[in-house]
This record gives C-alpha cells, sequence and structure tokens, in this order.
C-alpha cells in the first residue's frame, strides 16, 4: 500500500512549479488531490498528470489572497471527497525588487496578502474540515528567506518570516487534536518564480554562487521533503521548520 492510499490533499499553486511537484508526489502516494490555482489551464495540466498516475484529482480555481475563495475551496474539496487529510499551502509570488524605503504600499500589500494572509486564510478552513476527518497534517512553504534577510525583498521576507511563526503557533494549538503543522524551507529552485532571474547569466551564477552545493534545487527534491511530512513517518514532527535549500543557511 502507498504512503497516502485514502488521504485527501489540498496544494494550492499548484498548477506549476513546487505546487506541481508537490500534487504529482502525493498522487504517485495515493493521494485523492485537489489542484488549486488561478490558473485553470496549467492546473489541468497538473490534474491530467496526476490521474496519469493513478490517482483520482480535481481542479479547483481560487485566489488564495480571498478568504471566500479559501473557503469556497475546502468546501469543493469536502464536495468531491467527503474529507480532508492533507494541505500543501504553497501559492506564492515573488513580489517587486525594491529596497524597503522605495518599496511600494500596492506591492507591499499585495505579496503579504498572498503570501501570509492566503497561508492563513487557507488554514482557516483546512483545520476545522480536518478535525471533523479526525487530524492530518498541513505543510506550509516557507522559505530560506523565512529565516534570514534577503536585500530588496522586504515584503517576501517579512511574509515567509510569518509563515513560519504562523506555522509554529497553529502547531501547538492543534498537537493534541491530531493535526501536525510543519514549514519546509526551499532555497533557489528552478521554477517559474526565478526562471527570469536564471536568464541572466551573472544573476545566475550569484544565485548557484549562495548555495555550498554548488547548483540551484530541483522542485521534486522540495516535494520529496514535503511528501515525508504528510505522512505518518513524520507522525511525531509538528511545529517545524525544514529548510531544502543546498547548505544555503549553513554559511
Amino acid at each position: 500500500m502507498t504512503a497516502l492510499q485514502g488521504k485527501v490533499a489540498i496544494v494550492t499553486g499548484a498548477s506549476s512549479g513546487l505546487g506541481r511537484a508537490v500534487a504529482l508526489a502525493y498522487a504517485r502516494e495515493g493521494a485523492w488531490v485537489v489542484v488549486s490555482d488561478i490558473n485553470p489551464k496549467d492546473g489541468d495540466e497538473t490534474v491530467r498528470q496526476a490521474k496519469d498516475s493513478g490517482a483520482n484529482a480535481i481542479f479547483v480555481e481560487s485566489d488564495v489572497s480571498k478568504p471566500a475563495q479559501c473557503e469556497r475551496l475546502v468546501a469543493a474539496t469536502l464536495d468531491a471527497f467527503g474529507r480532508l487529510d492533507i494541505a500543501c499551502n504553497n501559492a506564492g509570488i515573488g513580489g517587486e525588487a525594491n529596497a524597503t524605503g522605495d518599496y511600494s504600499i500596492e506591492g507591499w500589500q499585495k505579496v503579504i496578502e498572498i503570501n501570509l494572509s492566503g497561508v492563513f486564510y487557507c488554514m482557516r478552513y483546512e483545520i476545522p474540515a480536518m478535525l471533523k476527518s479526525g487530524g492530518g497534517a498541513i505543510v506550509n512553504m516557507a522559505s530560506i528567506l523565512g529565516q534570514v534577510g534577503f536585500a530588496q525583498s522586504p515584503g517576501y521576507v517579512a511574509a515567509k518570516h510569518g509563515v513560519v511563526g504562523l506555522t509554529k503557533t497553529a502547531a501547538i494549538e492543534y498537537a493534541t487534536q491530531g493535526i501536525r503543522v510543519n514549514s519546509v524551507g526551499p532555497a533557489f529552485i528552478h521554477t517559474p518564480l526565478i526562471a527570469a532571474m536564471e536568464q541572466d547569466e551573472a544573476v545566475n551564477n550569484y544565485l548557484v554562487s549562495l548555495h555550498p552545493m554548488g547548483r540551484l534545487g530541483k522542485a521534486e527534491e522540495v516535494a520529496n521533503m514535503v511528501l515525508w511530512l504528510s505522512t505518518d513517518k513524520a507522525s511525531f514532527v509538528t511545529g517545524a521548520y525544514y529548510p531544502v535549500d543546498g547548505g544555503y543557511l549553513a554559511r
């Protein structure tokens, strides 16, 4: 039997990149997967790939910056599959690149609303559903920048630090109620989110130099950590932050 047989999982931001890799990892382990994103076309492609691995999967369009859409996402999951056992709250954006004194108010509000408030909104509705299902596992996608600073990214850094704190708080609150909550901190990973930076050879070389392993990460490497945290193999793990960073934070 596969590790997630009979489990129902939501993955936000699952149309590409890390979210797609997580959704497909869940599918390979037998979970029924709800693929969520604002991009229906690519979301449907994730569903197709999940079904190709033998899983049951559906797409639910949702913008995590809007609480009502997060509530609708969970309701659609329950309508389709009757329960919720796992959630990977992954949806996020990079935001604008500007120093704090020049960062736009609109840019700040957008990145905080999606990257931080969106995680809270999802958890706000996922947790009651999981309690009714007898417990579950939540993995929030933070970042190495949930632990350290990075120039020109005040909004992103603040949001990801917030995700780590929110994760710890929820983990404490529900530790005796069968819900585990952890966060994962990827370094720079080959995904559409950083594709533009990789096009500039000098920038790409700089990013690679930040990782002692001498390369950027792969989405599947992050998905493997998320998968482990979502299974019973991590049954005594909650409130933790796991970097997947090629040694970035070790310097």
